[in-house]
């Protein structure tokens, strides 16, 4: 879990240049939009890049072995669902 990392785990996490999927430039106005939201609560308006999103934030989570909630879980497996034959592929980061 990450509220057990020491300081030099989260600079890893905040600044992971290991995969292209985790730090995407977004308008001022769309991060502020999502704020600290997961996809639950929070989906691109654009429908066409929900999948992307989505597939992002599963390699993420899985690439630094974050925990999921129901709640969220159910959210990507509800945009999964309707995404054809995705596979994703992640290295690990630790």
């Amino acid at each position: 879990m990450a509220c057990a990392w020491n300081a030099k785990e989260r600079e890893a996490y905040a600044n992971d240049l290991g995969d292209e999927r985790a730090l995407i430039a977004v308008s001022a106005a769309s991060n502020r939009s999502k704020a600290d939201q997961d996809p639950s609560t929070w989906l691109p308006l654009a429908v066409g890049y929900r999948c992307q999103y989505v597939t992002d934030w599963v390699a993420d989570k899985t690439r630094w072995q974050l925990s999921v909630d129901a709640t969220e879980q159910a959210a990507l497996a509800d945009v999964l669902s309707r995404c054809p034959d995705v596979v994703v592929m992640v290295q690990l980061a630790r």
